[in-house]
């Protein structure tokens, strides 16, 4: 409530100020909003599955904790190898579409985490959901990075950048702050494999959900002309921005 209030507070100072820290102007520009809205949810998203799987993998399935953390190293191969190549497919063909294919890619390996049990086999059960959800992060991040910076003033490209960094943690820390509470977890029941087992799959069920919804604001509010600007500003980008 506190946060809530004082982000409240911060941009009435703001709106006010006339040389504000955050020129709240460049949230007029659709697609700057709009890759926003969908950065809220994706890296929502991308927060709560970490943590639920990261549990799922000791609770559940016995996994130590180093075995667990070692079982997300495919998805950052991935996005090593594959990070730059999307930057180019950005440049081709504009955002919108790997903006959108992203996070449908995603949700199919979120739903593919939902296999992860007691009886799990790392290779046939684990590896393809890392493999197919690093796919779909590492066709999304470089072309909304793009979008972000390109869509606001040159003059305010590094409050653009900052903005999006921001609520890309934003997204993250609310998802494993709230999502826990929505499917019924709390204090002992994370040591319970059963209980845990059963919220897992809800909480992966809702992520999928997040991510389609990504995907859909991504399709409907990302359009020319700002996207040629988008995807001549991915000629920049020679990496991937991944989860922290």
């Amino acid at each position: 409530v506190v946060g809530v209030v004082s982000a409240a507070g911060f941009l009435v100072v703001e709106s006010r100020e006339r040389e504000p820290l955050l020129a709240l102007g460049i949230f007029r520009s659709r697609t700057f909003s709009a890759a926003n809205g969908m950065t809220l949810l994706v890296y929502g998203a991308l927060g709560a599955v970490s943590f639920f799987t990261t549990i799922q993998l000791q609770t559940v399935s016995g996994y130590g904790a180093l075995a667990a953390g070692a079982a997300f190293v495919p998805m950052t191969l991935i996005m090593l190898s594959l990070g730059t190549r999307s930057g180019r497919l950005g440049v081709r063909i504009g955002p919108r579409v790997p903006m959108t294919v992203g996070p449908l890619i995603m949700a199919v390996g979120v739903l593919l985490m939902r296999r992860i049990d007691a009886e799990v086999n790392y290779v046939a059960d684990v590896l393809p959901a890392m493999v197919v959800f690093g796919l779909g992060l590492t066709t999304m991040i470089a072309p909304l990075t793009a979008t972000v910076l390109a869509a606001a003033p040159e003059e305010h490209a590094g409050i653009a950048s900052g903005v999006n960094n921001a609520v890309a943690r934003a997204g993250s820390l609310l998802a494993v702050a709230a999502l826990p509470v929505v499917v019924g977890l709390g204090g002992a029941e994370y040591a319970d494999p059963g209980v845990f087992d059963t919220a897992f799959n809800s909480a992966m069920a809702i992520c999928a959900g997040l991510l389609v919804v990504g995907a859909g604001i991504s399709w409907i509010a990302i359009r020319r002309p700002e996207v040629a600007v988008a995807a001549a500003s991915a000629q920049t980008i020679d990496g991937t921005r991944g989860p922290d």
